[in-house]
């Protein structure tokens, strides 16, 4: 009888850790993560440069790498709509998720020099 009620306190224990956890997570997730500071490999905070938008050249870059999965008109297809994508993400953000990938997007950073990843985050960044 002694073993059953401490099996049965254990699985209670066991059951309550795992909401724990739970509640925990859906807290984190519904508040946002805690973001790590993007840096270079120094140490100092990475910012991509000012520059203008080069128009042209930032769409010879997106129809070539980007508009099977993002559309002709930044609409979203396989990938997320991009048409607002300023307005909720930052050119550092913007920079990390191209570059590195992550979440069903490929890293291109072996695909685009950084140049060419400069002018495409500075065009996305426009559209807000």
């Amino acid at each position: 009888m002694a073993n059953r009620r401490k099996t049965d306190m254990t699985k209670r224990m066991m059951a309550f850790l795992v909401c724990l956890a739970c509640v925990f997570a859906v807290y984190l997730l519904s508040t946002g993560l805690p973001h790590k500071e993007e840096t270079t490999s120094k140490g100092a905070k990475f910012t991509v440069p000012d520059r203008p938008v080069d128009t042209a050249e930032s769409e010879r870059i997106y129809q070539s790498m980007c508009i099977a999965c993002h559309g002709d008109q930044l609409q979203g297809a396989v990938g997320p709509e991009l048409a607002h994508i300023g307005g909720t993400m930052t050119k550092e953000q913007l920079f990390k998720k191209i570059s590195s990938g992550g979440g069903g997007m490929p890293a291109f950073q072996s695909r685009l020099t950084e140049d060419e990843l400069v002018t495409i985050v500075t065009w996305l960044a426009s559209h807000q």
